[in-house]
């Protein structure tokens, strides 16, 4: 589920002696602590730490990372203080805006490194393959406005580059963007035909039965994860009682 592993970002200007770090991930000390000496490493402190939201593959070493390095923590989970749509932090010889994206999670916010155009969007978008939906706290139509803001955002120009929390860079931002949108709609599609018929079944059962079908072809040990999307999207289609 989180492909290598989550990414952990630092962002720094060369020479500047603070540094930002989004996501700082799991409570693993051995990690904290390559993550500070990469920092010492470039002769800066953390002097922020942002969250792109509260999962704990992302989120759990946050009160233990703030231990460490008495940055202030901001982002819209437990543990951080929250950030406004458009907020920007000057730290480190780098501005970064807040952008906020509910969703994957309703607490969900990318950040975009402004002078270079790359957006850090925690699980809003991966490195490979697709976002769940992270039913009951994601929702499918924020999802679907939050994607929406993306690709205003990438067919503008503002952002030319994905930094995802899973997965490899992207670079192809406003492609990756649409092929996310087509998938949405693809399984949209899929999902309000396998529920053809049963939409009086409780939720609960549907959901199930509609996994069956549509992800009859995906490893067994990603349908929990399935389920928490179609979950997502038969509440968005109004199915199931």
């Amino acid at each position: 589920m989180t492909l290598e592993g989550t990414n952990t970002w630092i962002i720094s200007a060369p020479g500047a002696d603070e540094a930002v770090v989004i996501d700082p991930g799991p409570l693993d000390e051995e990690h904290l602590q390559r993550v500070l000496g990469d920092v010492a490493a470039r002769g800066a402190r953390v002097g922020l730490v942002l969250v792109t939201h509260g999962h704990w593959d992302h989120a759990e070493s946050l009160e233990r990372f703030a231990e460490l390095t008495g940055a202030p923590v901001r982002g819209n989970c437990p543990g951080a203080e929250p950030v406004a749509d458009g907020e920007a932090f000057d730290v480190g010889g780098v501005r970064i805006t807040c952008v906020l994206t509910p969703g994957h999670t309703m607490d969900s916010v990318c950040f975009l490194l402004e002078q270079d155009r790359i957006l850090f969007t925690g699980d809003t978008i991966l490195g490979r393959g697709t976002t769940v939906v992270a039913h009951p706290d994601g929702q499918l139509a924020a999802y679907l406005s939050s994607l929406e803001t993306l690709a205003g955002l990438a067919s503008g120009g503002a952002v030319t580059t994905l930094a995802p929390g899973h997965g490899p860079v992207l670079t192809d931002a406003s492609g990756t963007v649409e092929d996310y949108v087509a998938h949405r709609r693809e399984r949209l599609v899929q999902v309000q035909e396998a529920a053809r018929g049963s939409e009086n079944l409780p939720r609960t059962e549907l959901a199930d039965a509609v996994v069956a079908s549509v992800y009859a072809d995906v490893p067994r040990e990603v349908w929990p994860a399935a389920r928490q999307s179609v979950l997502a999207q038969l509440d968005y289609l109004e199915l199931g009682v």
